[in-house]
């Protein structure tokens, strides 16, 4: 059953989107997210995604392959070097899916990465990103984002991806230098300069990390 106190706050984080030049949206559970996913993405348009668990758990990439969308996946072994001509085609997709590593209850979105590649596709290129995220990544400040993102996010993720990082072996971040560093960079999106490009939507339930 749908909380209703999810749905409050994410009234509010909507709110706060709004000011921030982003579009917010809440949906009861991942089937109705999904729906809204790919009512939101053209037929037949190219759409790229950034690795996330939550876009997987909701299923929309099979679905959107269905509609004729191209679906430009970036292999993580092309993801060693930089200038992939994938990349590229990432880069001019039409579509990013991804997630957040947290957000907080005033609309700012925090994340990390190693290779980047997923942070470049939020900061710019892709005419639109949608960004689904379950309740389970409101966070109150930017800090607890941080916190969230080293206690929680990294250690999972590291021991799940085969990262021979200390917070995968350990499961306590250090602030390392590793060469497997998924922390590599960290960006804090506070507006979107392009009216109607980042699209966030809320999901009353967890999902992903």
């Amino acid at each position: 059953m749908a909380l209703k106190a999810y749905e409050n706050m994410a009234a509010c984080v909507i709110e706060e989107l709004k000011k921030r030049n982003m579009e917010g949206y809440y949906c009861e559970d991942r089937k109705a997210a999904a729906d809204l996913v790919c009512s939101m993405v053209e037929k037949g348009a190219a759409v790229s995604w950034g690795g996330s668990e939550t876009i997987k758990e909701l299923g929309v990439l099979e679905r959107l392959k269905e509609d004729g969308c191209e679906m430009i996946e970036y292999p993580e072994k092309e993801k060693k070097e930089i200038g992939s001509p994938i990349f590229a085609k990432v880069a001019s997709a039409d579509y990013f899916l991804m997630s957040t590593n947290a957000i907080t209850r005033t609309g700012e979105l925090v994340n990390i990465d190693g290779a980047s590649n997923r942070l470049s596709s939020l900061l710019h290129g892709p005419k639109h990103v949608i960004i689904v995220a379950g309740m389970n990544k409101l966070v109150k400040t930017v800090e607890d984002g941080f916190n969230r993102i080293q206690t929680s996010v990294c250690p999972v993720t590291a021991e799940r991806s085969g990262r021979k990082t200390p917070c995968g072996i350990k499961g306590v971040c250090t602030d390392c230098q590793s060469p497997d560093c998924m922390c590599c960079n960290i960006v804090i999106s506070r507006r979107s300069r392009y009216n109607g490009r980042v699209k966030v939507i809320l999901v009353g339930e967890n999902l992903g990390v």
